[in-house]
């Protein structure tokens, strides 16, 4: 085949994993046809073979994109949720130091919409409601302003975030551990194909594919250099085959 209508959902970090992806389709001579829309939306047409691979699912939580026939790829890297606290010293470096902090840490959690539950979860966990802190759940762009905002301006606040993000790469904060699992497990980032696409697509390709490894580390990198330094998605994943955007 030399063509490939490869779909991802609206995010950066979404956009520069295809990037990465797309890459490997151009230098096997196959040219990518880009769908870009909302998960749902792509996931009924990757079932109804409308669009040939989907740049990815995170496994488990994505698991209902597991239509009959639609089959996983690759496994590019470990997306995780954790929280944060914006000071790389101090005495919190746990999710249970957070209840006994003192006044200097905010007592409003900025909550990005897509980890509201893991974040519920948490606070019920730890125990952190009785402790007077409560969410501010915002739309996840929103809640990245605000939490870089806050950053910037040092103020000491609780972090929700997923790692891949351009903030791990920005760095200036510490992660938490978690010794209750309350953000949940490691995942696995799979791209998906339609029924039928692992019988039409070049083994060689395929198999270039599945062996594709990237990381959070390199997701991270290309995310900050597409929001912070002007990079397209796919000057940053030249820029990472380069050697450019991490230290080797």
């Amino acid at each position: 085949m030399t063509t490939i209508t490869l779909a991802h959902p609206d995010s950066t970090v979404h956009e520069a994993t295809a990037a990465a992806i797309i890459r490997v389709l151009e230098a096997n001579d196959v040219e990518p046809e880009i769908v870009i829309g909302p998960k749902a939306a792509l996931a009924e047409m990757l079932k109804n073979g409308e669009v040939d691979l989907y740049v990815s699912a995170w496994l488990p939580d994505d698991s209902d994109l597991l239509a009959p026939g639609v089959t996983p790829l690759g496994k590019l890297f470990q997306p995780s949720a954790c929280c944060c606290i914006s000071r790389e010293d101090g005495p919190v470096v746990s999710l249970s130091d957070v209840a006994q902090a003192g006044p200097e840490l905010s007592r409003t959690i900025i909550t990005p919409a897509s980890l509201q539950k893991h974040v519920e979860q948490m606070l019920a966990d730890y125990a952190l409601a009785d402790a007077g802190f409560a969410l501010k759940v915002l739309p996840d762009e929103e809640a990245l302003a605000s939490i870089t905002a806050a950053l910037n301006s040092k103020d000491c606040i609780l972090m929700p975030l997923v790692q891949p993000c351009f903030l791990f790469h920005q760095g200036g904060f510490r992660i938490l551990s978690d010794p209750k699992g309350s953000m949940g497990k490691e995942q696995e980032a799979r791209m998906l194909m339609r029924p039928g696409l692992a019988d039409d697509m070049d083994q060689d390709l395929q198999d270039e594919l599945d062996e594709l490894m990237l990381s959070v580390k390199v997701i991270s990198a290309m995310d900050f250099a597409m929001r912070t330094e002007g990079l397209t998605a796919d000057e940053a994943a030249e820029s990472w085959q380069r050697g450019k955007l991490l230290p080797r």
